[in-house]
């Protein structure tokens, strides 16, 4: 073989990989660990997006979602958290949610676009819903989630 077809090959071979790659990438993550939570009696099945990987991809290219399902992003530390909606051809509500459950405030978010949603005091979870999820249930600053993410660390 000779050097330059080598080269040539090897290059093929490390753009095909990429391309791969990088059409994962292109759907929607649907396999990630969920965790169940509450909003008093209503139940909500989270997928949760822990990874800096997870929180980047969110629920981008999602085109449906049922009613009783959402997203949970935890993050590290508590921060300001801004989201925004790129890829994404859902209309979601973003709840800002405190470490004790408590929504600190909530965002209706338009799909497909660039706009900063931030949380009104730093967080470490975010929870995504389907728009007018929260407010058809009564949900609002200052209501209470629960679940294992919200339970005190034992030590």
């Amino acid at each position: 073989m000779k050097p330059n077809s080598f080269l040539s090959r090897t290059f093929l071979l490390a753009a095909i990989t990429l391309s791969s790659a990088a059409g994962a990438q292109n759907g929607p993550q649907m396999n990630l660990q969920r965790v169940e939570l509450a909003a008093g009696m209503h139940r909500i099945e989270a997928q949760l997006a822990a990874s800096a990987q997870e929180r980047q991809i969110g629920l981008m290219f999602r085109r449906e979602m049922p009613q009783h399902e959402g997203m949970l992003f935890v993050f590290e530390q508590p921060a300001t958290q801004c989201f925004w909606m790129r890829n994404t051809p859902l209309a979601l509500t973003a709840a800002f949610v405190a470490d004790d459950g408590t929504i600190v405030n909530l965002a209706d978010m338009q799909p497909m676009t660039e706009d900063s949603h931030c949380s009104a005091r730093p967080v470490r979870y975010v929870l995504e819903m389907n728009q007018g999820w929260f407010s058809k249930k009564g949900l609002k600053a200052g209501s209470k989630l629960t679940g294992r993410p919200f339970q005190p660390a034992r030590p």
